[in-house]
């Protein structure tokens, strides 16, 4: 395979910068509007599912399994069509005015007193419409920040993606701190106070929307169509089966790193107070603590990845992540105070980070401009929906059938899974398709 020569001195181009971040901020927007339902769910759940109404129940429960995680694939799907098609900024627009919607939708669905069971079928449809935005958003805010990039930077700036991503479930926990000490009783949370967030979510999302607004259309893209790539003309499944052996490699590398962040951001908080047992308030703040840790360090790994290459920042996590994860969640099974549990869940994220940094770049180096956004947004969907938004229901099944560390194995093995595609994976920063593709256009 033909290496790519990226510009060893470049300057930062400031119309571009501006592009990335107003790019990024969106994404914290979108994954803002998507937590906001998990950390206030305590609070509306009385008011969508009473225990005596069995169909409530059945759709409480197709709700959660059904309308967070596995609509993303659809929505990897048509957002990656019309970010191929139609461009990366249009797929950016639409996304977070979907998600805008649905939140908008949460906030305004009466109780079941008041309407009954089309209450929890209305609010089953926003998290349809959520689960369909956030799909999007990844596959198109990786491809456009990896687009807009300078090749000797892409690594730093993508790890964007995940500084916004975890700003967006800080912003969501922030919050429900806010109102939960300072703002509101329980009762007030219970009764009104849970419809704050989502209104809060959905203004956001509007100003998201606003700012993305006079976003320049990425060069890759505007090439691709200027030449009528085929690829792009067709978009969409049939294109991605051209490049299956590209779309498996963006579900292996994916697989353990995905499960290894929903392990450190959604389930540690039940671990930390149902088997470490700490408080409801420690386990708050241990988690806050480890996600601003987790942000801070995603642009150290970035940075260098753009230095030493992709492949031994990935290999680092996937040796970290196989060896470390057993180990480290036996001790902290038995974690003295919250300090002791913040410094092992740091750890934690300082194995994972290597993954979470830069695995937007990885997938956008994979693929040719004409396919690039569904190539990045749809593979990715698939593994996330099977081993991300699984991961918190194997571990409290594992818990339940009194085999607890039986989770840590199964995280190791599936880490262990995705080390051995690294170790074959050439590294995309010397082969990158988007490197290829600026030298085309110079000669």
């Amino acid at each position: 395979m033909t290496e790519a020569q990226p510009a060893t001195s470049e300057k930062i181009d400031p119309a571009r910068l501006k592009s990335i971040i107003v790019g990024s901020l969106g994404n914290l927007v979108e994954y803002y509007d998507f937590y906001v339902y998990a950390a206030f769910s305590l609070y509306f759940a009385p008011s969508f599912f009473p225990k005596s109404d069995e169909t409530a129940q059945m759709l409480s429960s197709a709700g959660i399994f059904a309308l967070g995680f596995f609509m993303r694939p659809i929505g990897g799907w048509l957002f990656g069509l019309i970010g191929d098609r139609y461009g990366r900024r249009r797929s950016l627009m639409l996304s977070v005015l979907m998600m805008c919607g649905g939140s908008l939708l949460i906030a305004a669905t009466p109780t079941y007193a008041e309407i009954g069971v089309l209450a929890p079928a209305a609010l089953m449809f926003a998290r349809l419409i959520q689960g369909l935005s956030l799909g999007g958003e990844y596959g198109a805010s990786a491809t456009y920040v990896a687009e807009m990039g300078e090749s000797s930077r892409r690594g730093f700036y993508s790890s964007f993606l995940y500084v916004t991503l975890i700003g967006g479930q800080l912003g969501a926990l922030a919050v429900l701190l806010v109102l939960q000490n300072l703002l509101l009783t329980p009762e007030e949370l219970r009764s009104f106070g849970w419809r704050i967030p989502f209104v809060i979510g959905a203004g956001l999302a509007l100003f998201a929307l606003w700012m993305r607004r006079d976003l320049e259309e990425t060069p890759a893209f505007k090439s691709a169509k200027a030449q009528g790539a085929q690829e792009g003309a067709q978009g969409g499944l049939r294109a991605l089966w051209r490049h299956k052996r590209e779309a498996a490699i963006v579900v292996g590398l994916t697989m353990g790193g995905t499960l290894a962040f929903y392990l450190w951001t959604i389930y540690i908080q039940k671990f930390l107070k149902l088997t470490v047992g700490l408080s409801d308030k420690e386990s708050t703040w241990v988690s806050a603590g480890a996600l601003v840790f987790a942000l801070c360090i995603q642009p150290l790994y970035g940075a260098l990845s753009d230095r030493i290459g992709r492949r031994p920042v990935l290999l680092a996590f996937g040796v970290m992540g196989t060896l470390g994860t057993v180990p480290l969640l036996s001790t902290l099974q038995h974690a003295h105070g919250p300090w002791q549990a913040f410094f092992l869940v740091a750890l934690g994220w300082i194995m994972t980070a290597p993954y979470t940094s830069i695995n937007a770049v990885v997938k956008a180096e994979l693929f040719p401009a004409a396919l690039r956004a569904t190539g990045v947004g749809l593979p990715y969907a698939v593994a996330v929906s099977f081993f991300g938004g699984t991961a918190e229901y194997v571990a409290l099944w594992f818990k339940s059938q009194g085999v607890e560390s039986g989770f840590f194995y199964y995280a190791s093995a599936v880490i262990c899974c995705s080390l051995l595609v690294y170790f074959f994976v050439p590294d995309t920063k010397k082969t990158s398709m988007l490197d290829r593709e600026a030298m085309a256009e110079l000669e």
